[in-house]
């Protein structure tokens, strides 16, 4: 399915038929496009979206989020991968807190457990800012 282009946010690159491609949900996704696009709150911002189809129409549960939140959200995502509970350093320039260090090897064993669709993706984020940087 292709982003659409009739509603507020207004794509200028897009992802369509994700749903074929969503990770563990792939095939049986109600994510039908991502978009980098103008902004539905604000039409001088660029923003990231996940548009979602209920099957009759798209959803009001689609998500828009600001570029730099969609990038704070990896760096949190790799830091809870890769990062270690028990150091006391700062992890990122986020400052995350560790609300419950006795269940970080949740976000670990989920990695793990699902490596097939996590890491070819990180490793493509790597060789990409590898090219750019």
């Amino acid at each position: 399915m292709n982003a659409p282009r009739h509603l507020l946010h207004k794509p200028i690159i897009a992802v369509n038929d994700y749903d074929k491609i969503d990770g563990i949900y792939a095939s049986k996704s109600d994510a039908k496009a991502l978009s980098i696009g103008q902004a539905q709150y604000d039409e001088d911002q660029i923003s990231v979206k996940v548009f979602r189809h209920t099957g009759n129409k798209w959803s009001r549960q689609s998500e828009e989020l600001p570029m730099h939140r969609a990038l704070d959200l990896a760096i949190l995502i790799i830091m809870g991968i890769f990062g270690d509970p028990v150091s006391t350093v700062v992890h990122s320039s986020l400052n995350e807190e560790i609300i419950d260090p006795d269940r970080w090897h949740e976000i670990k064993e989920y990695y793990n457990n699902n490596r097939k669709h996590l890491q070819p993706r990180l490793e493509e984020i790597k060789s990409l800012l590898d090219r750019v940087l």
